[in-house]
């Protein structure tokens, strides 16, 4: 057996267990050094800081998402609490005229307390979301959820609120393909990201290769059949293969969306809306930063790789975004 998987399940064991270390918390938050490397992929931890990084991002020409951080509840009232802070970041996003919507987890706010609990949660955020002419992404979690989530949107929310209301699927899992049809049938808005969790190869493919050509052929339906896609990926070759297919079958730029996480690749953010195309940014804030970056990290151990390599890469292409005009440069 070769090394690297026990390297990487070392690693992954080592950055969940210290994701779960309060006093290592504890320290984090209160190192400066520390806290400024954190903050070039979270926002900050009030709804005030995520929505100045917002209003940043738009004046670079780019679209946000606002995910505020935290999963699974065991409780009602802080289920209910998760949705009050959703209620009054959607009130701040419209009084601050934000080109900004909002992503949400269901596990937050009541999934696995009890289905009915989490139906009535999202929908006062979809109500006041209608209220603004605003939009809520459900975001997806591990596959454990993804036909839960699925079923909560499409027979308890969507049928209510068609035009507030979308969805995410990730390409890792072998049931995506039958997924994006499905969508496509009901025009629902979908967020196509390749997924992040540590996936059993009976519903997942274990191969990148496998992972990338089922984005590309989901990609390709969107973009063609769907109704205003966001295609989210860092990954240069399948962007350029975006374009290029836009192009050729003559898409409009305003059908669809490229969407990337903050602090991610910013130069190429900044790259793709200066040659005319549409980008938004997924921005995580909230107390719960330093266990979100552990387990997203510990979920796929290349990720610490591949957001040291987006640090090197701005530097060399030498994107200038200056720390007065984005005080908590940072991503999803």
């Amino acid at each position: 057996m070769s090394p690297g998987p026990v390297i990487n399940s070392m690693l992954r064991n080592s950055l969940l267990y210290l994701s779960r270390q309060q006093r290592i918390f504890d320290f984090i938050r209160g190192n400066g050094f520390a806290r400024r490397m954190a903050s070039r992929f979270v926002a900050g931890e009030t709804i005030a800081e995520a929505c100045e990084a917002a209003a940043d991002l738009n004046r670079h020409g780019i679209s946000a998402t606002l995910d505020l951080l935290g999963e699974s509840v065991t409780s009602e009232a802080d289920a209910r609490d998760t949705g009050r802070q959703y209620l009054e970041l959607l009130d701040t996003i419209h009084a601050r005229k934000l080109d900004c919507n909002v992503s949400v987890k269901l596990t937050a706010l009541g999934q696995d307390i009890s289905d009915a609990l989490c139906v009535d949660v999202v929908s006062q955020i979809l109500a006041r979301a209608e209220q603004y002419d605003s939009f809520v992404r459900l975001d997806m979690e591990s596959s454990e959820y993804t036909q839960r989530t699925l079923d909560t949107f499409e027979r308890e929310l969507y049928s209510r609120y068609p035009k507030r209301v979308g969805v995410v699927l990730q390409s890792a899992l072998r049931r995506t393909l039958d997924d994006v049809e499905r969508a496509i049938g009901l025009s629902a808005r979908v967020r196509l990201c390749k997924g992040a969790y540590k996936e059993p190869d009976t519903v997942a493919f274990p191969d990148k290769a496998d992972v990338d050509r089922t984005f590309v052929q989901a990609m390709h339906r969107l973009m063609s059949r769907g109704f205003y896609p966001g295609l989210a990926t860092h990954d240069e070759v399948i962007i350029n293969e975006a374009k290029r297919f836009a192009r050729a079958e003559g898409i409009p730029s305003e059908r669809f969306e490229f969407q990337m996480l903050y602090g991610v690749r910013r130069d190429l953010q900044e790259e793709l809306v200066r040659d005319g195309w549409r980008v938004r940014v997924y921005i995580p804030f909230g107390t719960q930063w330093y266990p979100y970056l552990m387990r997203r990290l510990a979920e796929r151990p290349a990720n610490i790789a591949f957001m040291t390599g987006s640090i090197v890469r701005e530097a060399m292409h030498g994107t200038h975004r200056s720390p007065s005009s984005a005080p908590h440069n940072g991503a999803h």
